[in-house]
């Protein structure tokens, strides 16, 4: 839009120009054509110097717009160089503190790599006392012999005396500790009395009249060595209330057809102890050993699988083990039932394991996430060259795929130490506990040991362990105080 002021000056100049053209017109006596054409001449004149003038003044106003922006451009370069000096500062800050970060970290790593080592020794000196423990000659009635075969580390039982509210979970008193195997010295000597004809009319007998009971083993952590996991072993009690051993009567139980009714009566007890000991510690968990025979037969397994189904809620805490042989020999059948146990969340263990040809790939896609190797098989030289991995490596490759390796069937400290070396995360044997009886909630009177009064025993991680009762005749235990209590505060 003109400026109002352009408009005054032009109508000034023409005014200015007709003026001219009249006065020379009627003073001058000059013709209207020359006053006309002295007018347009002198108009032309204003016009350009009015152009000029202007241009000259927008020029000047122009410079000092550039000279604004000049200004304001160098004031925005120091901003920007006052902004990049303080990130500058703040990256060096940064630096500083990751460097004291590392330094932190890797002098925390340095104090855990000397605790682990610390660690190492104190296990080597147990295993020296052990050594020297066992050449020593001990009597009869000595303490040690009286003492709970429990790993003298972390694994520190404490005894509450309850008598006012009766144990969940009552227990039979194991026996002696000076015996290697206590577990199985009784069922050897009842088996070796019977044929195969009255072992299986015993076994029926036993089914019948629901006897037959499942012994506790703890699984702990290393070099912890806390109590995780335990694994029910199966026992069977004859019309005398004689253990016979799994391995005794097993053989027999699957060429009859018997062992799918087994594997449900023990499915059961195992499912009610894991969920008295879930009380307690939502950690815990179960292993309970399936056969060959009940996963492939169709009948049985129906069976299982509805009960499995209805105690879904419990699958992460309840392993279900089968032996090397068996996941090396699956049908389509088998296949089929183990897919669809693991659809439900239940995850898997081997066990009897006879060499380390493993496959972890193949297995963590099956649902296997537990493999229990026994400790003399991953420490014998001879499986470094016989397999495709050496077992110092084997902890590593099966964590990969999410399986953990369990050695089991430790009994002595160095296997312990050994096994460290190893990076093995959990260990079982005689070492730490052997298996120890336990009755389910509401058995007959006939059944098993002696009733015995109820004990609570509590590891250093707080889940329930099943362990020895006193038995009718003994005296109620006292709780232990001292060094024993202030262990467990710890």
């Amino acid at each position: 839009m003109i400026r109002i002021s352009t408009i005054f000056i032009a109508i000034c100049m023409v005014l200015v120009a007709a003026s001219l053209g009249l006065v020379l017109y009627s003073v001058a006596g000059i013709s209207g054509t020359e006053s006309a054409i002295v007018a347009l001449t002198a108009l032309t004149f204003l016009i350009l110097y009015n152009a000029v003038s202007m241009r000259l003044r927008d020029r000047s106003d122009v410079g000092g717009q550039i000279a604004d922006l000049s200004r304001g451009t160098a004031d925005l370069a120091r901003q920007v160089a006052e902004f990049g000096r303080r990130l500058a500062a703040v990256e060096g800050r940064i630096a500083s503190s990751n460097s004291t970060n590392s330094d932190r970290i890797q002098s925390v790593v340095g104090e855990i790599n000397e605790l682990g080592g610390l660690v190492r020794q104190l296990a080597t000196t147990v295993s020296a006392h052990e050594d020297l423990l066992a050449a020593a000659p001990v009597s009869a009635a000595s303490p040690v012999e009286r003492q709970d075969p429990v790993a003298p580390l972390d694994l520190i039982a404490t005894i509450d005396e309850r008598p006012a509210a009766p144990s969940p979970l009552p227990v039979a008193p194991p026996p002696p500790a000076a015996q290697p195997r206590p577990a199985q010295a009784v069922p050897t000597q009842v088996a070796n009395g019977r044929n195969q004809t009255q072992l299986l009319a015993t076994l029926r007998n036993a089914i019948d009249e629901n006897r037959i009971d499942i012994f506790l083993q703890p699984m702990v952590t290393l070099p912890q060595r806390k109590v995780r996991f335990y694994e029910a072993v199966t026992r069977l009690r004859d019309e005398r209330d004689q253990l016979i051993a799994a391995e005794e009567f097993i053989s027999i139980a699957e060429a009859s057809g018997l062992i799918g009714r087994i594997d449900n009566m023990v499915m059961l007890r195992c499912v009610q102890v894991l969920r008295r000991l879930m009380v307690r510690n939502k950690d815990v968990g179960v292993f309970c050993n399936v056969a060959a025979s009940t996963l492939g037969n169709s009948t049985t397994f129906a069976q299982c699988l509805d009960f499995l189904e209805a105690n879904r809620a419990l699958a992460p805490s309840l392993v279900l083990e089968f032996k090397q042989s068996t996941f090396r020999n699956l049908g389509p059948a088998e296949t089929e039932n183990l897919a669809a146990l693991a659809q439900r969340g239940y995850r898997f263990s081997i066990d009897h394991v006879t060499d380390l040809r493993i496959e972890p790939r193949e297995l963590a896609d099956r649902g296997v996430r537990f493999i229990k190797v026994p400790a003399t098989l991953l420490l014998d030289p001879k499986q470094a060259s016989a397999s495709d991995i050496h077992p110092s490596d084997l902890s590593d490759l099966l964590g990969r795929f999410g399986i953990d390796l369990i050695a089991e069937r430790i009994e002595g400290e160095r296997a312990v130490v050994d096994l460290l070396d190893y990076d093995v995360r959990f260990g079982q044997g005689f070492l730490f506990a052997p298996p120890r009886p336990l009755r389910p909630e509401g058995a007959s009177a006939t059944g098993g040991a002696s009733p015995t009064q109820a004990q609570d025993i509590q590891g250093s991680n707080g889940s329930g362990t099943p362990s020895s009762g006193a038995t009718s005749s003994a005296p109620p235990p006292q709780r232990i105080t001292g060094n024993a209590a202030l262990a467990r505060r710890i």
